[in-house]
């Protein structure tokens, strides 16, 4: 195949069951507090103490300071997020409405800054193999525009129901494509062994409730998500490195530069409409959301009861 070696049948199957496996997991998270706290508090825990420092060494693909940083930022997300959706007053608290945005782009920059070094890499380096290039820079590239297209961060809503969902109208569908696009090529580019389950299955883990489950909380799912396939790849890394399950990476530079202009131009097409959004409605995107007059975005707060501002 064109991105990865050949994929048996039974590394198909084992796909979907990452993929359900995580969407599961997920909306147990998401509709109840009293498992999220035990799955990203506890359970972190003990598996720093006890696991990963045996488990998540130099050698094991996934001991890489990017892994560490991962796991841990995606931990903060999730418990951040709980303290937005159900402590009193933080929903209305300016500070506080800020932190999914700085999260989310601390993310994304770290993957950035990963890019950038990888693209003076070559050969089997921290267990995994490196084929750099100017596809990262590229990507990289892609990832900062990500980061400056994110908006509205101060009309993020907590929803009306017995869930207390996280929803961020202005997050809306194109942007997450973008940046499913940019990540996955991420992934590919950098842990390119790594990538038929921790780029696609994980990718899709979130998208799929995004846009069919609990819609406009995309953000919410994909910490969540992230941080459960970090804490399982992080106890279990050969799963995706040496097992029978394990699909490898062409490694082809062809794939490498078809993914990565994708991820870039699908960024420039982002930033260019964001652009002319903020244009057009004389929009502040440090302050105010961009998308307001969107259709899509008017439905996401009307959904969770509230009243929905109208871009003049």
């Amino acid at each position: 195949m064109f991105l990865f070696e050949h994929i048996p049948w039974y590394s198909v199957v084992m796909w979907f069951v990452v993929l359900g496996a995580l969407i599961l997991v997920n909306e147990m998270a998401r509709r109840n507090k009293w498992f999220s706290l035990f799955l990203f508090l506890l359970v972190p825990i003990v598996l720093t103490i006890g696991v990963w420092p045996h488990t998540a060494d130099k050698d094991s693909g996934v001991g890489t300071w990017f892994h560490w940083v991962k796991v841990y930022s995606a931990l903060a997300g999730c418990l951040g997020f709980m303290a937005l959706r159900f402590i009193k007053g933080l929903n209305t608290n300016k500070y506080m409405l800020m932190f999914p945005a700085f999260i989310l782009s601390l993310n994304i920059l770290e993957a950035v800054i990963r890019d950038f070094q990888v693209s003076g890499l070559h050969g089997m380096i921290d267990g995994v193999m490196m084929v750099g290039g100017p596809w990262n820079i590229m990507n990289g590239i892609a990832g900062i525009l990500n980061i400056v297209t994110i908006s509205g961060w101060m009309g993020i809503i907590i929803s009306k129901d017995k869930y207390r969902d996280m929803v961020w109208p202005d997050q809306l569908w194109f942007w997450i494509i973008a940046y499913d696009l940019w990540n996955f090529t991420y992934v590919y580019n950098c842990v390119s062994d790594h990538s038929y389950y921790a780029g696609a299955a994980l990718l899709i883990s979130c998208t799929i409730p995004a846009f069919f489950m609990k819609k406009g909380a995309w953000l919410q799912h994909r910490a969540q998500t992230l941080a459960i396939w970090m804490m399982f790849t992080m106890s279990f890394p050969a799963f995706v490195g040496d097992s029978m399950f394990a699909v490898q990476s062409s490694h082809s530079e062809a794939a490498l530069w078809f993914m990565s202009s994708v991820s870039l131009a699908s960024n420039i097409a982002v930033f260019v409409y964001h652009i002319y959004k903020i244009i057009k409605h004389k929009r502040n995107p440090l302050k105010e959301e961009v998308y307001t007059d969107l259709k899509q975005s008017k439905e996401l707060v009307e959904s969770n009861g509230y009243t929905p501002n109208i871009a003049s």
